[in-house]
């Protein structure tokens, strides 16, 4: 099992370098071909838009053999980025956008894929530290490939880190081929549980996490915490540039600072969910973001990192609870469904919760920084509250024998 540990940390490190590098260069590559800032964020939206549709992609999962289904999808969009090659002007930038949505639904079907297949590859007590794990590699990640994207498209075009984005799932699919993955259940078609009256399509993934509060508890905390972190980004660059008066490139000390708590934070969070539990971990997270979103209030810069290294830490321990619970707590024929729900409900969010900060914004920079604060605070509470009974029950009287 140590094996398949060492090639899911590989692939979340290829994965990683290959996505964050394209994501930003595909932005970079729409604005240099139209000039217009509007569309080169539409690239970006592009890209995050499939994760609505998680249910419906994350259901093909459970009725296609896994592990051939998620190298397929790595060999389509290897060739689904080569086709950037016919990029020559801006009468092409349709294509970057195509590929965008491309990227998108690859994302959903492939974390759904990792997240059903490794259930089956590792024990269950290795579930949370492997998570833990990938994330710091893709954190770390993160750290690294936009810059290096960006370098070798100022250098090169967008053409070659087409070709290295196209090379890398490539590589995933050969490290997918290699896992060691027990000889039935896994590369066969899941069959479904035959409980009665279970709903079918993509309503089962959305009934588990609302049946299952072992599951429910840990997704919401984390759809919480990163719908509000798309809230406070316009927040944060209002503080940093108008509240704090320091350039607009402090704001890449930032992404710094969090993405080293992000790092710190997957190497320790598996061992917290074994003795804690997920939901535990979750509220954690949940009260660490609201604890950084406050401190990026104090008018103090050093005040300013130290809160985006407490929020990095935060966000990967609501995350990676989420996704451990869905891993342990889901039927495995359902796990294509959940995993796919799970992402809708966690990342969806964002996708409006990034404008309405942008308009929030308006009535200073801490203001939405208190709201999101208030707001995984609360989800926190509700979270703690709803594991304890209000009250013990009444036991009910039984007549005596002979009365």
């Amino acid at each position: 099992m140590r094996r398949n540990a060492v090639l899911f940390v590989a692939i979340s490190v290829l994965s990683g370098l290959g996505g964050s590098a394209m994501a930003l260069v595909a932005g970079i590559w729409v604005l240099d071909l139209t000039g217009s800032t509007g569309l080169a964020a539409l690239a970006g939206l592009c890209v995050y838009a499939p994760v609505l549709a998680g249910p419906w992609l994350g259901g093909l999962l459970d009725r296609a053999p896994r592990r051939p289904f998620v190298i397929a999808v790595h060999l389509a969009l290897a060739a689904t980025l080569l086709s950037l090659l016919a990029v020559r002007g801006p009468g092409e930038t349709w294509l970057i956008f195509a590929v965008s949505v491309a990227y998108g639904v690859s994302y959903v079907l492939i974390d759904a894929g990792e997240t059903a297949l490794l259930p089956a590859a590792l024990p269950p007590a290795r579930l949370a530290d492997v998570n833990g794990w990938r994330s710091s590699a893709q954190e770390g990640m993160k750290l690294v490939a936009p810059l290096a994207g960006a370098g070798l498209y100022a250098w090169r075009g967008g053409h070659p880190v087409a070709v290295l984005s196209a090379a890398v799932p490539l590589l995933v699919a050969v490290l997918y081929g290699a896992l060691r993955l027990p000889a039935t259940g896994v590369d066969a078609a899941p069959v479904d549980d035959p409980a009665p009256a279970r709903p079918s399509g993509p309503r089962a993934g959305l009934a588990v996490l609302l049946r299952r509060r072992a599951v429910r508890v840990p997704v919401a905390l984390a759809a919480v915490s990163i719908a509000m972190s798309g809230f406070t980004t316009a927040a944060l660059y209002a503080v940093v540039i108008e509240e704090l008066a320091l350039p607009s490139t402090f704001l890449g000390v930032l992404a710094s600072a969090q993405g080293a708590g992000s790092v710190l934070a997957g190497l320790v969070v598996g061992r917290l969910v074994r003795h804690w539990g997920a939901s535990a971990v979750g509220v954690a997270g949940a009260v660490l973001f609201a604890a950084g979103c406050l401190a990026r209030c104090l008018p103090w810069w050093p005040a300013t990192v130290a809160a985006s290294v407490v929020v990095g830490v935060g966000l990967p321990w609501a995350l990676v609870a989420a996704v451990t619970a869905v891993q342990t707590h889901t039927p495995p024929a359902l796990l294509g469904r959940v995993a796919g729900t799970a992402n809708t409900a966690m990342f969806g969010p964002i996708t409006l919760a990034i404008p309405l900060g942008a308009a929030a914004v308006h009535a200073g920079g801490r203001p939405p920084l208190v709201v999101a604060a208030v707001a995984c605070l609360a989800a926190a509470l509700v979270a703690v509250v709803g594991r304890r009974p209000l009250g013990r029950p009444v036991a009910r009287l039984r007549p005596r024998a002979g009365s």
